[in-house]
């Protein structure tokens, strides 16, 4: 096993090279590039210009330019934000906890809906709860998250006023546990019902073909508990592809579930990487580009890792 995870980090090495290139190619590529931001500025002249450009050294050929802030970033220098100074890497560390809040909270409760939804609707095929569990999946599958969050907001805050429309606690209001759920509950419907559409009919999918194997016919006929068979033959089982679509949903949802943190004006590494987007804030979007790119890869070791915990049949060699 350990020499299996050695190699797979050794292969991501050249993935993650190649990535951080191509984002940083990209970055070069927008309008105005890297000094986008100050472009903008009404005020800003030709000699500012100049003078930026020599000082991020923006005048060296691309690969020179690659190379130095490579070396830098393998040392946790992204170069500081634009906009405050401050280096990358504790802004956006300040918006982790945030998104870890949203984060986790959609993912435990469309985690736990998933397996109950998708392991009934399996077991009672066909059934009314079986139809009406596939219209909704694909209405919510359907369904744009920018409007769903819009709707929510609309309906529960603008005409109930059951609920608040932005950010994590009320501004000008000490902090309180209550006032923090209260604004996490939007957010959270918006991020479970676009993630639990997909992930209950991936378990749906899995456990029906699970359930036409031999094992399990052969389960039932030596009089194994229907329950037994259900939870410790066929759903051990049909963890297994289930488990990459969940990881990956999990690796998609550390970049801040951009659209929804941003219709919620939820204070996360979504909404910053809006904002610097349109802030040109160049190397904060840079930033969040790599580290988000680099969760992904961690992720996919980390689901061959949980593969074998789940299946010890599995042996990597």
């Amino acid at each position: 096993m350990w020499a299996y995870i050695a190699r797979r980090v050794l292969l991501s090495i050249p993935i993650m090279i190649g990535i951080t290139a191509l984002i940083f190619l990209i970055s070069h590529s927008l309008p105005g590039g890297p000094l986008a931001m100050y472009l903008n500025l009404p005020t800003i002249t030709h000699a500012q210009i100049e003078h930026l450009t020599i000082q991020f050294g923006l005048n060296k050929p691309l690969w020179m330019q690659y190379v130095s802030w490579l070396g830098k970033a393998l040392h946790g220098d992204f170069g500081r934000s634009f906009v405050d100074g401050r280096p990358v890497l504790a802004v956006i560390g300040d918006r982790v906890p945030a998104t870890l809040e949203l984060m986790v909270t959609a993912l435990i409760i469309s985690y736990l809906l998933a397996f109950v939804l998708g392991v009934v609707s399996a077991t009672r095929q066909y059934s009314a709860f079986d139809y009406t569990m596939t219209v909704l999946s694909y209405a919510g599958m359907a369904m744009p998250v920018f409007w769903l969050g819009i709707i929510l907001i609309l309906v529960f805050s603008v005409d109930l006023h059951w609920l608040p429309t932005f950010g994590m606690v009320t501004p000008g209001v000490p902090y309180s546990f209550l006032d923090n759920v209260k604004h996490l509950i939007l957010p959270v419907i918006t991020l479970v019902v676009y993630t639990l559409a997909q992930e209950s009919r991936y378990v749906r999918s899995s456990m029906l073909e699970v359930m036409q194997q031999d094992y399990i016919r052969t389960a039932r006929a030596k009089g194994a508990p229907e329950r037994r068979v259900l939870y410790r033959h066929a759903l051990r089982n049909a963890l297994l592809p289930v488990i990459t679509v969940m990881m990956l949903d999990f690796a998609f949802l550390i970049s801040g579930a951009l659209i929804t943190e941003t219709v919620f004006a939820w204070p996360g590494m979504g909404r910053l990487f809006f904002d610097s987007l349109q802030d040109g804030n160049y190397p904060v979007v840079v930033g969040m580009a790599v580290l988000v790119s680099l969760a992904v890869v961690v992720v996919n070791i980390l689901t061959d890792i949980i593969y074998a915990v789940v299946d010890p049949r599995i042996q990597y060699s």
